[in-house]
């Protein structure tokens, strides 16, 4: 197989170069190839940006990726890998699910609401809270930055 160009690789996978340009300054491509200063991928680069794109239509953030791809010590298997980080993925789609459920109740408890002014929901809003725990917050998103 030829080389591809970077417009070449990025029509093919459905993404901008300055996407690719951005995989690679967070580790997650390897730096391209360069002919005459212009970048050009090989098959190892098609093969591994297949798996990217795998990981982000299974709802991976880059950072995820990029630990499937660095965070593990060399030799540890794809098999191990997949599983580790997917189990990760399982449970917050979980703990995403409970959330929706909940938003999708209060949704249908406001939406069968008898107040007539604001300031009346407010209240039963109040009297409720009063009667219930705080919730615990929710976990703030990660964050990825270019390698070292």
């Amino acid at each position: 197989m030829r080389a591809l160009s970077i417009s070449q690789v990025a029509r093919q996978f459905g993404l901008r170069p300055s996407a690719l340009r951005y995989y690679e300054q967070i580790g997650i491509l390897p730096p391209a190839d360069r002919v005459a200063g212009r970048r050009r991928y090989d098959a190892a680069s098609l093969r591994r940006l297949a798996v990217i794109q795998r990981a982000r239509d299974a709802g991976f953030a880059l950072v995820d990726i990029r630990e499937l791809f660095c965070g593990f010590r060399p030799g540890v298997p794809a098999s191990q890998r997949w599983r580790e980080v997917s189990q990760r993925k399982l449970a917050e789609l979980d703990d995403s699910l409970k959330r929706l459920m909940l938003m999708r109740d209060l949704l249908n408890r406001m939406g069968n609401c008898k107040c007539d002014v604001l300031d009346e929901c407010g209240a039963a809003l109040l009297r409720n809270i009063r009667l219930q725990p705080l919730r615990q917050p929710t976990g703030g998103r990660r964050s990825i930055s270019a390698r070292p």
